[in-house]
């Protein structure tokens, strides 16, 4: 996807973008592992661990696109789908200008990886990988200092 440029789909001309693309992240904690993060390894560039989320779809809401976000990318149910907070720095993508709406969740089962993830997998908050792409570990720093069992 051509972050800077948007294309007319009859005639291929293309223009510089004028507004950032609307994006949701998830922070999902395991309901059987208290202070556990779900993490998914990216298929696509930049590689390395990031939440799950993605694009949110023409007509589709923001808590719809966080759902669904959560079952392509991690095979889990978000449970007590909440907001969090917006993250909208022009850099936190080196694709492009993004807003993402970033929601919490709970979730039961074992993640698996699929759509745009390789992997997902838990990880204890307290023991994250280095490889946190975008601004998904200033999210989760966020998260912390909120207090899981404090945050919205």
């Amino acid at each position: 996807m051509d972050f800077a440029h948007e294309r007319c789909p009859n005639c291929g001309r293309t223009w510089p973008r004028r507004n950032p693309l609307l994006t949701v992240d998830v922070i999902i904690e395991m309901e059987d592992k208290p202070g556990s993060i779900v993490l998914v390894s990216r298929r696509n560039e930049p590689l390395g661990w990031a939440l799950p989320g993605g694009f949110v779809d023409y007509g589709e809401t923001v808590e719809a696109a966080a759902a669904r976000e959560t079952r392509e990318e991690t095979g889990l149910a978000a449970v007590d789908l909440r907001e969090f907070r917006a993250y909208s720095d022009p850099s936190r993508d080196p694709r492009g200008h993004t807003v993402s709406i970033v929601f919490t969740a709970k979730a039961a089962g074992a993640p698996r990886g699929g759509d745009d993830a390789r992997i997902a997998q838990v990880f204890a908050s307290d023991d994250l990988p280095e490889a946190i792409v975008f601004d998904h570990r200033t999210i989760i720093e966020d998260y912390l200092k909120a207090g899981p069992s404090k945050a919205p």
